[in-house]
């Protein structure tokens, strides 16, 4: 059943769009039994975000569950970085505005490492990066879960899909920072105009300015969550690999893999395909298309999914996007691990 795919077709249009995750989900068998709580893990985007998926999506999903006699909920976690969702609090304030509320999901809305990001359980590894994963307290909590994930670029990752879901989705709080631990911040004086945007989002106050000279950043109070290079307006910054830059990519494989060797029975995949964007929908904005809207994919393993929607939009978006991080190392990483 892991190999299993279906695939939806859609134009750009909002009926094209919901038709097509209908039909999707009618295909799907689905692993839970009757009266299962089953935890929708999605992301309602970040304050200015202008690209995540409209809650009308995940409601359609809640129906689906909720028609087969499951008690569905969807959730997200905490983050590193400073926004609208670095606590509990916070976040669900964020997704209310988003559209994410009870009323209009006809579901609950939770945070699956607790609002104050403690709600936590070690899961065991063994890994050449990790011998532990840490994550939300959810994955146990709940009893199946449907990865729903918008496929689109990301700044490090190249893209992000099913397998960052399941990884910086499910992870608690220390266990991003222990990903993100080697993206530390370089600043290009040529570009920097020396306006403290880095400072503003810097959630350790790893950066400072002091009058109108250039920010300096303290790389051993720095945690790597990139959040500086991100916003930074001028793209003065980049990134310091301090290691090779494949390590990522293994660090958000193996947290993903950790994570679904306690869900891998429970679950159903489905990556959307629509509004391809260049960056995540963790970063405020409004991003470049990348690829036109493609569809809906549903199948039983997040390296399927991510496999096959790269197929459908061409690597060459996902190189275009972000040259020169090795993304495929995700893939073949996954299989050395047996994932």
């Amino acid at each position: 059943m892991s190999t299993m795919v279906n695939f939806e077709k859609c134009s750009e249009s909002e009926s094209s769009r919901l038709n097509a995750l209908k039909s999707l989900l009618e295909k799907i068998k689905l692993p839970f039994k009757v009266a299962d709580n089953v935890g929708i893990k999605l992301h309602w985007g970040e304050i200015g975000n202008k690209n995540f998926l409209h809650p009308m999506y995940a409601r359609e999903i809640v129906k689906w569950l909720k028609k087969n006699g499951l008690h569905p909920f969807i959730f997200d976690t905490t983050v590193l970085y400073s926004g609208g969702r670095r606590n509990g609090n916070e976040s669900l304030k964020t997704a209310a505005k988003h559209g994410f509320t009870e009323d209009y999901l006809d579901c609950t809305v939770r945070i699956g490492d607790g609002l104050d990001g403690k709600n936590v359980i070690d899961l065991p590894a063994g890994f050449k990066h990790f011998d532990t994963v840490q994550a939300g307290n959810v994955v146990q909590e709940a009893d199946g879960f449907v990865i729903f994930s918008h496929f689109k670029g990301h700044m490090e990752a190249a893209f992000g899909g099913a397998i960052k879901n399941i990884s910086m989705g499910f992870a608690s709080r220390a266990q991003k920072q222990r990903m993100h631990a080697d993206a530390k911040p370089t600043l290009n004086e040529k570009s920097c105009i020396k306006c403290g945007e880095c400072v503003e989002v810097c959630p350790t106050g790893a950066a400072s300015i002091e009058g109108f000279n250039f920010p300096i950043y303290d790389l051993v109070r720095c945690i790597g969550c990139a959040q500086c290079i991100a916003m930074c307006p001028e793209a003065a910054l980049q990134i310091i690999w301090n290691t090779d830059i494949k390590i990522f990519q293994e660090k958000l494989v193996e947290t993903a893999a950790a994570v679904w060797k306690l869900i891998n029975k429970k679950s159903v995949v489905i990556n959307a395909l629509i509004d391809i964007v260049a960056e995540c929908d963790c970063l405020p904005g409004n991003h470049r298309k990348i690829s036109e809207d493609k569809g809906f994919i549903g199948t039983y393993h997040p390296i399927v999914a991510d496999e096959e929607s790269i197929k459908l939009i061409g690597e060459n978006s996902i190189n275009q996007a972000h040259p020169h991080i090795p993304w495929q190392r995700q893939f073949d990483y996954a299989r050395e691990i047996g994932f």
